[in-house]
Formats: structure tokens, sequence, C-alpha cells
């Protein structure tokens, strides 16, 4: 395929993939249980820390978090005692524990009392076509209180070559608005900086179709992905997440 036959082919695999039916089997079901704008942002960032591993698990276990927090996130990040986090006693999800999530709930309310909410963070340190370094020093303020040092594991930095997946897939449900899957509710970050979420299916498609060279999904890949991708659509490249995921996961391409 030449460059205008693959942004064809790709634009029709974004229309195939992103419509409602997407969400029934992706972790993004769990935010669209809310509609308060906290109450999404918080169970999206908590869904997308634990999105590794098998799909029903993940959602299970989301819902798990959702409910153990009364399914009022918001509240429950400001307003909880110290009692009420023993209820996150027994919670597990592959290496993410209780500590884990006693942690994640603290430095939350950190981020809403001190720094005026995740998106606040997160939309400072913008560079022009990336969000790698809002994410590294989103990074430091999310760890700023006291915590262990296993926990800072689930939270990628990608200035240490991560690709960041998760985090890069919270931004993609934050910030872009497809009025379908994605929420939009954060309008001080343009789509055309967001980045593809980067795992084992959309590498492996990306490099099937020539999109991407380096065998290692790491920041490396990433940051050539990106290069790909917006040639293909400047301002909202990570749309063709969708592509790519659903070609991988749903074709086996």
């Amino acid at each position: 395929m030449n460059k205008s036959e693959l942004k064809d082919f790709l634009d029709e695999k974004v229309i195939q993939y992103n419509n409602f039916d997407f969400i029934e089997s992706d972790p993004i079901q769990i935010p669209h249980l809310f509609s308060l704008k906290e109450d999404i942002e918080i169970a999206g960032f908590l869904s997308a820390t634990i999105a590794w591993g098998n799909r029903k698990m993940i959602i299970k276990n989301s819902k798990k978090l959702m409910n153990i927090m009364g399914n009022s996130p918001y509240d429950f990040i400001m307003n909880h005692s110290e009692d009420n986090l023993e209820s996150f006693d027994n919670f597990v999800h592959r290496t993410f524990n209780a500590l884990d999530a006693k942690t994640f709930v603290k430095a939350l309310q950190n981020i809403y009392i001190n720094h005026d909410g995740l998106e606040a963070v997160f939309a400072k340190n913008q560079e022009e076509n990336s969000m790698q370094k809002s994410i590294h020093e989103f990074k430091k303020v999310f760890f700023e209180i006291k915590h262990l040092q296993r926990t800072q594991k689930h939270v990628s930095d990608p200035l240490n070559n991560s690709a960041a997946k998760r985090i890069n897939m919270y931004l993609r449900w934050m910030i872009r608005n497809d009025y379908k899957v994605d929420f939009g509710i954060w309008k001080t970050i343009p789509t055309s900086k967001l980045s593809c979420p980067l795992d084992v299916h959309s590498g492996n498609v990306a490099r099937k179709l020539g999109l991407l060279k380096r065998k290692q999904n790491d920041g490396k890949a990433l940051a050539e992905l990106d290069l790909a991708l917006r040639k293909l659509d400047k301002n909202d490249p990570v749309k063709y997440d969708f592509a790519l995921f659903g070609l991988g996961v749903f074709e086996g391409f």
C-alpha cells in the first residue's frame, strides 16, 4: 500500500471500531458508568492503571475498585478516612495490591486538594507535539506524598524510555472527543499532542503496515509511531489506536 491507500485503509478501520460497540469489551466502560467530570477522570485513571493482562479481569477488578469506593470515586477520594481504606485490604490485580490502591487514593486526594485536579496537572509541561514531559512531571507530583518505592512502578515514566501505554490510553479517553467512546472532558490539551497507546497488538500491526520499524515497544518506538501517525492526521493522530488495536485484537491481522 502507498501512503494514500494506507490512510484510506486505516480511516475505514477507525470508523469500524470507533463506535459504541467498542465500549462493552473495553476498560473504558468503567468511566462510562459516571456523569460527574471528577468521577469520570478518577474512574478512568484507576481503570487505566490496572489495564494490563486479561481484559475481562481488568474490567472485573476495576468494578471492584469502584464498589469499594461506594461507586462515588470522587467523594471517596476527597472524604475517606483511614478506616475506609481498610476496604482495600483484599484487593489485588496482578502486581497492583491493596497498599498500592491506598497510596493511589491518597495521591489523588493530594492532587485534587493541592493541585486543582488531574487535568490541571497533566495540562502543565505540554510540548509542541508531545505529552511525554507532562506525564514525567505528573509522576513527580503524584508521588510527592509518602509512599512505598514499589508503588512507583504503576505510573510509567516516558523519559525513562517507557511507552507509557496505560497513561497514553487514559489521556486519549479524557482528551479526545468522538461523541462515542472517548470523553473529551479535558479542554486544555489538544488531541494533536496525544500518543498512541503502544502495546503488543498495536505494535505488531504497526510493524506489518510499515508504520514502525523498531522491535521493542518502548519510548523510542512510540516516538517513531507518533511521527508516522501524525503524517496521516496531524490533528487527531491517536484515532488510529482504534484501527491498530482492532486489527490486532479482533481480526488477528
